[in-house]
């Protein structure tokens, strides 16, 4: 069974559903569309995956930032975190003074259309702080981001709009997987970042 789950919603002890904080509208227009433009200049590549011996590319383009020395792992690539744009770091500010949270990483996730897809997976990479929670920002088209309990396979639907925040909250992780699962009639791309603590010099 999958279910839709309302406007905001934040899992709690003892509770079945997702430990997740959804704000729909976090961001405004004129920051929206700062981040957007931005964006046309940012890095992005598809990197390559081992799945089953094989090499795929991945059905997305990405993009990383971040503070000096926070570097990330991504099949068994390390890639260096490039310098901050202008308004990724904005928006990494506003969420430290909203929520208290001090990001030093982003990953930038390009959708160019319903074609492209994330997934099943979980982000517990070991340089991550442990026990941190992650910041989900969505910019252009409406895509569906799905949630499965690993032992009871219970699956939640949000349907992520331009704006809308999402904040995983530990044992998030720990206890889910999560997707971005491809919509043929989706025609327009779609930015997503999302922040993260990073353990500097964590492969030094």
């Amino acid at each position: 069974m999958q279910t839709e789950l309302p406007l905001l919603v934040k899992g709690q002890e003892n509770d079945s559903s997702p430990p997740v904080t959804l704000i729909k509208g976090y961001l405004s227009q004129k920051q929206k569309q700062s981040l957007m433009a931005e964006a046309i200049f940012y890095p992005f590549t598809s990197p390559q995956i081992q799945i089953f011996g094989k090499r795929h590319v991945i059905p997305r383009q990405q993009a990383w930032f971040g503070d000096t020395g926070c570097d990330t792992r991504y099949s068994g690539l390390t890639v260096t975190a490039e310098p901050w744009p202008i308004y990724a770091h904005k928006l990494k500010a506003k969420l430290s003074h909203d929520f208290g949270i001090d990001y030093n990483g982003v990953l930038v996730n390009q959708y160019r259309n319903g074609q492209d897809s994330m997934g099943w997976h979980c982000d517990d990479e070991p340089e991550f702080k442990p026990c941190s929670d992650i910041a989900s920002i969505s910019l252009g088209a409406e895509r569906e981001f799905v949630v499965k309990h690993k032992q009871t396979k219970q699956k939640y639907s949000y349907h992520l709009a331009s704006g809308d925040l999402l904040i995983m909250h530990w044992p998030m992780q720990h206890d889910w997987l999560h997707s971005v699962p491809k919509r043929v009639k989706v025609n327009a791309s779609r930015l997503n970042y999302t922040f993260r603590q990073i353990q500097p010099h964590f492969f030094k």
